[in-house]
């Protein structure tokens, strides 16, 4: 990475993020948006960079969605580290951060909701109940405070990328949001912050989430029957150490329908425990 020439400026409220974003209006400068909840990793690295590529001027935000997190959830354990976040952040040459308190976000008397009917409401959504929700309003009013002209998320959270995209529709929102592919390990395990809560025990056995999914989308992608291809997944998971498996799920691509068969562009998504940790991951369905 190379270092930003001039040191990254941190802004906590709406109006001095609107002042900068409008001051490069002025000057005729595209500016990309990528939002983030913290305890930054490679694959959010890499979120900057493709950013970086497609706009002039970077903008990342680091807030702990409250919203989005559940009764019995980590909110309160979820990593926090902002010094070695804006560091990370200044190395990968962002331009501005956006690091709102919750007071900022969610003012006394805040009183609005958003509902993300049916695409919102299965696999994750199913087993975390207003998650989406969450991560509709937050995403929402980040997107409307900084109107960018593109919004960059991982392909990592694929339910999530496309509740995005259904709001932006819906709510004719004007930006551009882009999916950038999911970051992993050697061995195949999808960069998370919540990887932290894995064991050292429990780490190599974690591979085998991405493992079973990539078999279940080529048996998929062969012709075998998708109950079969996701029921041998779950098996294979299970066997693997993990404890519990929400989902293993053959979806359509685009709208996280049932797959009807593999003709259509499809994922696999899973959810499953492991110890502390919740991981998800999600492939795609390689054309027969």
């Amino acid at each position: 990475m190379t270092p930003a020439n001039v040191s990254l400026v941190a802004v906590r409220d709406v109006e001095n993020l609107r002042r900068r974003i409008k001051g490069w209006r002025r000057e005729g400068l595209t500016v990309a948006l990528v939002p983030t909840m913290g305890a930054l990793h490679k694959g959010h690295v890499t979120l900057m960079e493709r950013a970086k590529k497609m706009a002039d001027r970077v903008v990342a935000t680091i807030f702990v969605n409250p919203k989005q997190f559940g009764p019995n959830e980590d909110l309160a354990a979820y990593p926090r580290r902002e010094n070695e976040d804006y560091e990370m952040l200044n190395a990968a040459g962002v331009h501005l951060l956006f690091a709102p308190d919750v007071a900022a976000m969610y003012p006394a008397n805040f009183a609005t909701s958003i509902q993300i009917a049916g695409i919102g409401e299965q696999l994750d959504g199913a087993h975390r109940p207003g998650h989406f929700n969450g991560v509709a309003m937050v995403v929402t009013k980040l997107l409307l405070q900084a109107l960018p002209d593109i919004a960059l998320f991982g392909e990592k959270d694929y339910q999530q990328l496309a509740v995005i995209r259904r709001l932006v529709a819906d709510l004719n929102i004007p930006v551009d949001i882009i999916g950038v592919e999911t970051v992993r390990e050697a061995d195949g395990l999808a960069l998370s912050s919540r990887n932290v809560y894995l064991s050292a025990e429990e780490r190599p056995k974690a591979p085998a989430l991405n493992a079973a999914l990539n078999a279940a989308a080529k048996a998929i992608a062969k012709g075998e029957s998708i109950a079969a291809a996701t029921a041998a997944a779950r098996e294979q998971i299970l066997a693997a150490g993990f404890a519990k498996v929400d989902y293993v799920e053959a979806r359509h691509a685009e709208t996280l329908a049932p797959l009807g068969s593999n003709a259509e562009p499809g994922r696999v998504l899973a959810a499953a425990h492991m110890g502390r940790a919740r991981l998800i991951d999600n492939v795609a369905i390689p054309k027969a």
